[in-house]
């Protein structure tokens, strides 16, 4: 079963699978709905400003759908990195030359 077909299976969230950035509905209390409200503010805050877990996260798939490249086409992945290497290379030698001016 590949990742794809698993997202598919997926039903709508309950109460138990919210993401922690969701307010729950049917809270009919004000006090607890401000709480929740308060809450799914904070969570929401903390996840877009936690800049390291989403560099992370984000690295992480970089990582992923460069490994899937690389399977997939070996030839274009050797190709690839040669030419970053020549990139990351070229502008060394660039920065070098105009500090050592």
């Amino acid at each position: 079963m590949t990742n794809s077909e698993i997202s598919r299976r997926r039903t709508a969230p309950t109460m138990d699978t919210l993401p922690k950035t969701a307010v729950p509905a049917g809270i009919v209390d004000a006090r607890e709905s401000a709480r929740a409200e308060l809450k799914a503010a904070l969570a929401a805050i903390e996840v877009k400003g936690n800049f390291p877990r989403r560099i992370d996260k984000a690295s992480k798939r970089a990582v992923a759908k460069a490994r899937v490249f690389a399977d997939r086409n070996p030839v274009a992945a050797v190709a690839a990195a040669v030419a970053v290497a020549a990139v990351v290379g070229g502008a060394v030698w660039v920065i070098a030359r105009a500090v050592s001016r």
